[in-house]
């Protein structure tokens, strides 16, 4: 399936295209030229406040997992790395979440992972890219925040897959940044909605990035539905995994102050069951600080994920029905509920659970 599609991406040797006319100058060979930006986007840099938090968590006297999924998962680059290392040693690309990557992994292996690649640091146009890394990030992190919303809401139960696929929704998108650099239709989200954008990529340069994302991920051997969200996430018709990615990553850029189809974007949250109230108060909460934070009579120190732990211990569930609850393993569950008493002082359970309630945070 890959080598078919990647048939289909190459006709970026459109007339319009100057490295297309120089092949009798020694130009590189379009199938080269993608091969090139592939490997390009597997050398994305590294923000390297995320490398400073990795190394923070893994050498710890006990590694904090929990802070260790949470660093990984809010970098474009870490995440990339970790899945497909994971995959590959995990051999049937069965790896779809950050948390199960780390397991196959280790905190040692992400932490090697961390410190050799390619890092960044906020403000900079990092490597010469033209999309610049920071810019990229906080778009992948805004859609990623209202995918994992949109997803309580409807009750989406793969939330560290959803996760996965908001953050590298647009990876396609560095592809044709190395491919057509001079491209500067394609930047301007301002006053273009998702869609059209994708329509001129088609149209100019014979390619769009959501194909060309999809290709990447089975390049590195994650799971289907992730590379079918990827994929699909600007289609008309997308439902499921892909429907949640194209309505988090519309309400990310109207977040932004940037455009969208009013029509899209409600079409996109009725096929994954987000009715309008619920879309209306994400467009409201999504610019301000999460609702957990802002209606906490104190500070919140726990992850999503460590309060969901605590959410299913309230409800009188034990470690193998919260694991197959959050389709994680009994182990890392554990390890969410060790990080937990370490930052607000419990001692078991049954105090935790009593301090999260008495603090507002459950």
């Amino acid at each position: 399936m890959e080598a078919s599609t990647v048939q289909t991406v190459t006709p970026a040797t459109k007339a319009s295209d100057p490295d297309a006319r120089g092949g009798s100058r020694g130009a590189p060979a379009p199938g080269s030229r993608l091969a090139e930006a592939f490997e390009a986007v597997e050398r994305f840099p590294v923000l390297i406040e995320s490398r400073e938090r990795v190394i923070a968590a893994s050498t710890a006297d006990t590694p904090r997992v929990g802070e260790l999924i949470e660093a990984v998962e809010a970098d474009v680059a870490l995440t990339i790395s970790v899945l497909r290392f994971a995959n590959r040693s995990g051999g049937a690309g069965g790896v779809a979440s950050v948390p199960e990557a780390i397991e196959v992994l280790k905190p040692s292996g992400v932490l090697a992972i961390a410190g050799t690649a390619p890092s960044f640091d906020f403000f900079e146009s990092n490597g010469g890219w033209e999309l610049k890394p920071e810019r990229f990030r906080v778009h992948a992190l805004a859609s990623q925040r209202a995918a994992a919303q949109i997803g309580r809401t409807v009750g989406w139960v793969e939330r560290d897959e959803l996760a996965v696929a908001a953050l590298l929704h647009d990876i396609g998108r560095l592809v044709i940044s190395r491919l057509h650099p001079g491209y500067k239709v394609f930047f301007d989200a301002a006053s273009r909605p998702p869609e059209q954008r994708l329509r001129e990529e088609r149209e100019q340069l014979g390619i769009d990035h959501a194909l060309v994302g999809g290709v990447l991920a089975r390049r590195w051997n994650l799971p289907q539905r992730i590379a079918v969200a990827i994929e699909r996430h600007h289609a008309e018709d997308a439902e499921g995994l892909a429907a949640i990615v194209a309505a988090a990553d519309m309400v990310a850029h109207y977040s932004q102050g940037e455009a969208i189809s009013p029509d899209r974007l409600l079409s996109a949250a009725d096929r994954c069951g987000l009715g309008q109230e619920a879309l209306r108060e994400l467009l409201y909460e999504l610019p301000l600080n999460s609702p957990e934070s802002s209606r906490a009579s104190e500070p919140c120190p726990l992850s999503s994920r460590e309060l969901d732990v605590l959410r299913h211990l309230s409800e009188g569930m034990v470690y193998k029905q919260i694991a197959g609850e959050m389709h994680l393993s009994v182990s890392t569950i554990r390890t969410h509920l060790h990080n937990v008493y370490g930052k607000i002082g419990a001692v078991d359970r049954a105090q935790a659970v009593l301090i999260a309630r008495d603090r507002g945070w459950i």
